[in-house]
């Protein structure tokens, strides 16, 4: 540790401090707004505390002065990389509390939206963790790839970032002409450029020794601390609500769902189970197709009253979205709106980990264990 002198008079003692560094609140390795106050030891680093909450908007109270309908709005933009997931979970929660049963068109379309969502997110994720490491050539062909995707995506909802495309009881609406083809053509498309990753980044000697053995997290830390996704399965949990505790239409994929896991836990580890489960979620996204060709026409939504109230009672909806898991706690007292919507985000448990994994580090990795974290500051602050 440095040492201080600080004259203050006669007799007076040497005294010892530390540097303290702020890092933000605006920062451009960080999704969002977000603030980590380190204290230092000349290159290490002693101790870090995340400050969140500058992008808080409120959300959870909100929900509480809208009606079941308006509530998908508000929720489905503190994630904004993963819009649609955000929005199902609500909707999934409110048809519980409903003991509402969706058409099974509706069923099949939700699960395929929800994994191309799922590509979408880990793209701007598998793009932009090479650029904060120095790499500028892997974010312009994730860019090209998703927006293979937002452009079905766009067709389909109206929606390029904020779908809103989920209801109570279904689906906004049924799926344009010949569209169910401009999606098999598009996940083709990003399939194909998935092994440029493989060797611009995972190849490159660079970016190996910046993330091999740095910012290790360990199994019982990730457990500990509620840290879910493919952080999480990057240390050895292997735990995915797709597989263990299925919704939507995951029960019928099992022949074609990979969990993948890793026992590293250091930040290679887990952009490689970015990178994997990007590569699943195509699959998927291939056997929804399949299953929607053989589905006859029907609706995707159901007939609801003017007005919807929810009956008393509470009820809990989980779901795996692309950051981890995405937890609803909803009580209702009969109104039209909700008494209660509590959220649990992915992201908020996923950065508090930090104030363990930074410790005994240099300030030259923690960009990149903060880049690996693959965050959203929207989601932790809601």
């Amino acid at each position: 540790m440095k040492e201080t002198t600080v004259g203050i008079g006669a007799g007076a003692e040497h005294t010892a401090t530390d540097m303290v560094l702020n890092i933000g609140p605006q920062h451009p390795a960080t999704h969002g707004v977000l603030r980590l106050k380190l204290v230092l030891d000349g290159e290490r680093i002693v101790s870090a505390e995340p400050v969140i909450g500058y992008m808080h908007r409120g959300a959870e109270k909100l929900f509480e002065a809208r009606d079941y309908r308006q509530i998908i709005m508000l929720a489905n933009r503190h994630d904004w990389l993963s819009a649609f997931s955000n929005e199902l979970g609500v909707v999934l929660a409110v048809e519980r509390m409903l003991g509402m049963e969706v058409p099974e068109r509706a069923v099949w379309i939700r699960t395929l939206l929800a994994e191309l969502n799922r590509v979408l997110n880990h793209l701007m994720f598998i793009g932009s963790y090479p650029l904060e490491l120095g790499g500028i050539t892997p974010v312009f062909y994730a860019f090209h790839s998703r927006e293979e995707l937002q452009q079905v995506l766009e067709e389909a909802s109206g929606g390029r970032m904020h779908y809103m495309f989920n209801r109570v009881g279904g689906l906004k609406e049924d799926l344009p002409a010949g569209w169910l083809g401009r999606v098999r053509a598009a996940v083709a498309a990003v399939r194909a450029q998935l092994p440029v990753y493989q060797d611009l980044v995972l190849g490159n000697e660079i970016f190996r020794a910046r993330t091999a053995g740095v910012g290790v997290l360990s199994a019982d830390q990730a457990r500990g601390y509620g840290v879910s996704g493919p952080i999480a399965r990057a240390s050895g949990l292997d735990f995915d609500l797709r597989r263990d505790q299925p919704y939507l239409a995951y029960g019928e994929l099992q022949d074609v769902l990979d969990v993948t896991v890793r026992t590293e836990g250091d930040c290679l580890a887990r952009f490689e189970c970015l990178l994997d489960q990007a590569a699943n979620s195509l699959d998927l996204a291939d056997a929804c197709l399949d299953k929607l060709a053989t589905l006859p026409a029907g609706p995707v939504n159901l007939r609801l009253p003017k007005v919807l109230k929810a009956p008393e009672g509470e009820t809990y909806a989980w779901t795996e979205n692309p950051l981890g898991l995405n937890g609803y706690y909803l009580v209702s007292r009969g109104d039209k709106t909700p008494w209660r919507l509590k959220l649990r985000s992915a992201s908020f448990n996923n950065i508090q980990v930090l104030t363990e994994l930074l410790p005994g580090t240099l300030v030259a990795d923690m960009v990149a264990i903060l880049g690996s974290m693959f965050f959203v500051v929207g989601d932790i602050d809601k």
